[in-house]
C-alpha cells in the first residue's frame, strides 16, 4: 500500500509541478515541452529529486502509446481542405525529406563521431524526421498565426513523417543486430516493400479504422462522457492491429483522427476535448519520462559533437532537403526558408533513440545522449526563435481577435449539429446589420437574440447591436467564420496593407448562393456562372492575383490566379468607400494641410 501511494504522488506531483513550471515559463516565452523536458532532468537520478529511472524498454512501451494519442489528435485537428492543398508537398517533405536529411546527418555523424556508416546513418534517421507534438504546439502556443499554406505544410508533414523515420531507424537496426545488408537487387526490392506495405497499409487500416469508428458513434446510444473513450480506445486498437500486420499504425491512427474530425457526428465537442486533454497528458508524461530517462553527465562529452552534427542538420541539411522538395511546388524564397528552419525536433527522435539501446546496438548510448542534444538544440533555437523568424520571413499574419463564444451544445439526435452562443464585439462587422443581410455560413440559423437581458421577439429585423447575445443552431465546421463575424473586424488600413479577406470561397461556388447570403445584386444570367466565371466576366480576360469586383458594398477578391483562372475567391465585406472625385479633393487637401503642419513644426523644432 504505500509503495502505491508513493507511485501516485510521485507521479502526480511530478505532472502538477511540470504544468506549473510550464505556466510560468510561457511568460518568459520559453517553450512548454523545453520546460518538461529540462523538469524530468532536474528530478531525475543527478537532479535533486534523485529519481532513478533506466528502464528503457518501458519507455518505448510508454512513448507508442503517448505518440499514438498525439497524432491521433492531430488528425482530429487537421482540416480536410488544409490537406488537400498541401498534401503534395507535405508528402514529398515526409518521404524525401527525411531520406536526404538522413544521408547528409548521416555522413556529418560519420566524420564527426567516427561512427560506423551504419551507426552514423542510423543516428540521421533518429533525429531525420520533425516532431508532430512540437510542431502541433508550439504553432499555436503563443497564438501565432501563419500563412495558411506555410502552416498546414508544417504540420501534415510532422504528423506523417514518423512512418519514414520509423522505418529507416529499424531498417538500420537490423543491419546493425542481424547482419542485414541490401548486397542485392532482392534485399533492396524486401526492403522497398516492407516499406511500401507500411505507408499502403497505414493508409487503409486508417480509413476503413475511421469508418468502423464513425459507425460507432453513430449506433450506440451511450452516455456522451463514454463517446470519447470508445473512440480513444478503438483507435488505439486499430493502431495496434495495424502495427502487428506489419503497417504503420502511425498513419493509420492519425488518418482514424482526420476522418472523426472531418465528418459531422453526435459526439464532436466531447471528442474534441477530452482528446485535446489526453494529448496534452501525453505529452507532458513523455517529455518527463525522457527527461528521466537521460543522465546529464553522459551529455557533457559530447555537448560539442552533438551541436556540431546538430549545426549541419539544421543548417545545411534540412535546407537542402525542403529547397529539393519544395521547389516544384512554388513556394515563395521566404516560405521556403522558415520551413527549413522550422525543422522542429522533439519526443519522437528521443524515442527512436531508445530503440537501439534495448535493441542492444553497439555505441547506442551514444547514438540516445546525441539524439538528446540535438532535441535540447532544436527546442532552444528553433522554439524560442519560431515568433522571430517569422516575422522575419513574412509568413507572420496579424493575430484574429476572439469572439466571445458561449458553451457549445452538441445535439445527439442532429449529426454535425451544434447550439453556441456569441457575444458581439462592438467592432464587429455584424453591427447595425439587418438581420436578412447577416453574412451567417450556409445552414446557420438564428434562434434568439438577447440585448440587455431580455429576449428579442419583435425587433430583429432592426440588426444586431455590440453587446447583444446570439443564439445560434450551426453546422460544426461553422465556427471558425462565425468567430471572424463576431469578433472585432480587421482595419480597412491592415486589410489593404496585408491584403487580406474576411473570408474564401472555392471558385466553384455558386454566384446565385454567394448573392442571396450576402444580398448582391445579380442579373439572371449572372446568377447561373460560378463565382469564379462571374468575376471573369466582369474583370475580363487578363485577370491578376488580388483583382477586385466591387457588388452592392461587398468586394470579391482573386485568390490563387493561375493562367488566368481563379482558384479562389476572397470575400471583403467592409472594403473602404468608393473615392468620387469631391471625396478625392478633400483626401488630398486634408493630406496637404497635415504635410504643412509637419513642416512648420519640424521648422519650429529647427529654431529652438
Amino acid at each position: 500500500m504505500d509503495f502505491a501511494n508513493q507511485v501516485i504522488l510521485v507521479s502526480a506531483g511530478l505532472i502538477t509541478f511540470a504544468i506549473f513550471a510550464g505556466a510560468l515559463s510561457s511568460r518568459i516565452g520559453a517553450p512548454l515541452l523545453l520546460v518538461f523536458l529540462a523538469f524530468g532532468m532536474l528530478v531525475g537520478e543527478e537532479g535533486p529529486g534523485g529519481i532513478v529511472f533506466n528502464d528503457f524498454s518501458f519507455a518505448y512501451l510508454a512513448g507508442s502509446f503517448a505518440l499514438a494519442i498525439i497524432l491521433f489528435d492531430g488528425g482530429l485537428r487537421t482540416n480536410r481542405a488544409a490537406l488537400r492543398r498541401v498534401w503534395a508537398p507535405a508528402g514529398a517533405l515526409a518521404t524525401a525529406g527525411v531520406v536526404i536529411t538522413t544521408l547528409i546527418t548521416g555522413v556529418a555523424a560519420k566524420f564527426i563521431l567516427g561512427l560506423g556508416w551504419i551507426e552514423a546513418m542510423l543516428l540521421g534517421a533518429i533525429v531525420g524526421s520533425t516532431d508532430a507534438a512540437a510542431v502541433f504546439l508550439l504553432l499555436h502556443q503563443r497564438g501565432l498565426r501563419l500563412r495558411p499554406r506555410v502552416a498546414n505544410t508544417l504540420e501534415v508533414e510532422s504528423a506523417v513523417n514518423d512512418p519514414m523515420a520509423i522505418f529507416l531507424t529499424l531498417a538500420f537496426v537490423g543491419m546493425a543486430t542481424q547482419g542485414v545488408v541490401l548486397d542485392s537487387i532482392g534485399a533492396v526490392a524486401a526492403q522497398i516493400g516492407n516499406f511500401l506495405w507500411q505507408m499502403t497499409g497505414g493508409v487503409i487500416f486508417g480509413f476503413a479504422g475511421g469508418w468502423l469508428v464513425l459507425r460507432a458513434i453513430d449506433r450506440l446510444n451511450l452516455s456522451p462522457g463514454l463517446y470519447p473513450i470508445m473512440v480513444g480506445s478503438l483507435a488505439l486498437l486499430i493502431f495496434a492491429i495495424a502495427q502487428s500486420a506489419g503497417a504503420s499504425g502511425y498513419v493509420a491512427i492519425f488518418l482514424i483522427g482526420f476522418t472523426v474530425g472531418n465528418t459531422p457526428h453526435r459526439a464532436t465537442s466531447e471528442i474534441a476535448r477530452f482528446t485535446d486533454g489526453m494529448a496534452w497528458l501525453a505529452q507532458i508524461c513523455m517529455f518527463l519520462m525522457l527527461g528521466l530517462l537521460v543522465t546529464p553527465s553522459n551529455l557533457v562529452p559530447l555537448i560539442l559533437p552533438g551541436l556540431a552534427v546538430a549545426a549541419v542538420m539544421f543548417l545545411v541539411a534540412r535546407p537542402i532537403a525542403v529547397w529539393i522538395c519544395l521547389r516544384p511546388f512554388d513556394f515563395a524564397r521566404n516560405e521556403t526558408g522558415f520551413i527549413s528552419w522550422l525543422g522542429l525536433r522533439g519526443s519522437v527522435a528521443v524515442f527512436l533513440a531508445v530503440i537501439p539501446v534495448f535493441a542492444g546496438v553497439e555505441g547506442a548510448n551514444v547514438l540516445f545522449a546525441v539524439a538528446y542534444v540535438i532535441v535540447l538544440v532544436s527546442l532552444i533555437a528553433q522554439g524560442w526563435t519560431i515568433a522571430l523568424s517569422a516575422r522575419w520571413s513574412k509568413v507572420e499574419l496579424p493575430p484574429r481577435p476572439a469572439a466571445r463564444r458561449g458553451v457549445e451544445l452538441d445535439l445527439p439526435a442532429g449529426k454535425g449539429k451544434s447550439v453556441v452562443a456569441y457575444t458581439v464585439d462592438p467592432l464587429s462587422i455584424l453591427v447595425l446589420r439587418r438581420m436578412k443581410r447577416l453574412p451567417l455560413p450556409e445552414g446557420t440559423t438564428v434562434i434568439s437574440v438577447m440585448r440587455e437581458g431580455v429576449v428579442l421577439t419583435e425587433t430583429l429585423d432592426e440588426g444586431l447591436k455590440a453587446g447583444d447575445v446570439v443564439l445560434l443552431l450551426i453546422n460544426v465546421d461553422a465556427v471558425p467564420a462565425l468567430d471572424r463575424l463576431f469578433g472585432a473586424r480587421r482595419t480597412r488600413e491592415r486589410k489593404k496593407e496585408e491584403g487580406l479577406v474576411d473570408f474564401t470561397l472555392e471558385g466553384t461556388t455558386s454566384a446565385a448562393v454567394v448573392g442571396d447570403i450576402y444580398g448582391l445584386s445579380l442579373s439572371p444570367e449572372e446568377r447561373e456562372l460560378d463565382i469564379a466565371t462571374f468575376m471573369r466576366s466582369r474583370l475580363g480576360k487578363d485577370v491578376k492575383e488580388g483583382a477586385r469586383v466591387r457588388v452592392d458594398g461587398v468586394e470579391l477578391v482573386a485568390r490563387n490566379v493561375a493562367e488566368g483562372r481563379i482558384g479562389q475567391v476572397g470575400l471583403d465585406l467592409d472594403p473602404p468607400e468608393q473615392e468620387t472625385l469631391v471625396t478625392g479633393l478633400r483626401r488630398r487637401l486634408r493630406d496637404s494641410v497635415s504635410e504643412l503642419r509637419e513642416l512648420f513644426l519640424v521648422e519650429q523644432d529647427r529654431k529652438s
